[in-house]
């Protein structure tokens, strides 16, 4: 009986040392951003419009849950669940969805992750690295409001580092399955059809190459036409119907960035085709080109600006915007932040400044003027 009470005893024993081995961790994490905007010219009567942004500042808000349990042999557990929410009344963003930013799963592995569910496509991871403004109320997401919230619904990506180069690829069985768009102007794109495995599918590559004095990325995506969907170009112009499977929306980038001491500079080109299968719906294409710089003054005190210019031959519309940023870090998680930008627009162009959450769209031919100063808090 000694002997089985031993055995006994040592079984448990391992077990539970084995469970203490997998070890496991769920880390909140959030951002909250507002302030307050002006926009000039901000209606067809060209008045101003004094407002609290409802969907950015310098970073959209969010809160989310991201987990990680270490399977043992370099293998672990992860998922992510993002949430965005509109600081000026409390409301869910992405078109009211729990989780609209992010939710996936997936495996991590010295080979690469690999998961499943609604996540950035490649487009957005990668500008990351060159676009030194970001998702920021006057950035790139003013001339294409795509790029600040490219993800698919029903997506399965793989994300791999080796040696610097990063290589990354997704593919969505049915990009927008909640109805909700996934940019203003969009449409709706149902998920996945039984019957037309290309309607509404979505897929993207990116490869990249990151060393501590400088990167360069580029990447291609292709999303396909479902019954409600459209293109939007966001010039004022009518967006182009992509109610067939065979309509393609194509965004293909190039960019670079350099790490120069305080300096950071940045630049990139992002090019689109819609092209519809119908032959009495023209295609269209639009060149969008940025350039970029950081400086670091101090730790606590940085500043930076951008600028932009979009051609777009097929509606004979362009745009140039410049922006201004200057940002004061009262600690490691709390900034101030003022900044501004000027946006051109040619004769029949109707781009708007701000990313701000719509309503500014000022008549064709009319620049914009757009100043905030906000404050942020990460947890």
């Amino acid at each position: 009986m000694q002997a089985s009470a031993r055995l006994l005893l040592c079984g448990a024993l391992c077990v539970g040392s084995g469970a203490a081995a997998a070890q496991s961790s769920v880390t909140l994490y959030g951002i909250i951003d507002t302030g307050l905007e002006y926009v000039s010219h901000a209606n067809a009567a060209g008045k101003g419009l004094f407002r609290m942004p409802s969907v950015t500042g310098e970073l959209p808000s969010r809160w989310g849950l991201r987990g990680n349990e270490d399977l043992g042999g370099g293998y672990s557990a992860i998922f992510t669940l993002e949430s965005g929410f509109n600081v000026r009344n409390g409301e869910q963003g992405q078109g009211g969805r729990l989780f609209g930013r992010q939710a996936f799963v997936g495996i991590k592995s010295p080979y690469g992750t690999v998961s499943f569910g609604r996540q950035y496509t490649m487009t957005y991871l990668a500008l990351m690295g060159a676009d030194l403004i970001g998702p920021d109320i006057y950035g790139l997401g003013s001339l294409d409001a795509y790029v600040p919230n490219a993800r698919a619904d029903n997506s399965v990506t793989y994300l791999g580092s080796y040696a610097g180069v990063t290589l990354g690829a997704n593919y969505s069985f049915g990009r927008d399955s909640a109805g909700t768009g996934n940019s203003p102007g969009q449409g709706t794109c149902t998920g996945s059809v039984a019957g037309n495995a290309t309607q509404c599918r979505e897929w993207s590559v990116m490869l990249k190459y990151d060393t501590p004095l400088f990167g360069v990325a580029a990447s291609y995506e292709e999303q396909r036409g479902g019954s409600t969907a459209a293109a939007n170009f966001f010039d004022g112009l009518a967006p182009t119907p992509l109610t067939s499977a065979a309509d393609k929306d194509v965004r293909t980038h190039v960019s670079a960035y350099a790490n120069l001491g305080k300096f950071k500079l940045g630049a990139g080109w992002l090019n689109r085709r819609v092209e519809p299968s119908a032959v009495t719906i023209a295609d269209v294409r639009s060149n969008l080109f940025f350039v970029g710089a950081a400086y670091t003054v101090t730790p606590a005190f940085i500043v930076d600006g951008e600028v932009y210019h979009i051609t777009n031959r097929d509606h004979d519309t362009r745009a140039t915007m410049g922006t201004l940023r200057t940002t004061y870090l009262l600690s490691k998680r709390t900034a101030v932040y003022a900044q501004g930008s000027y946006l051109a627009n040619s004769a029949k162009a109707a781009y708007s400044v701000s990313g701000g959450g719509g309503g500014t769209t000022p008549a064709p031919g009319t620049g914009q003027t757009g100043v905030m100063v906000g404050l942020r808090h990460s947890f």
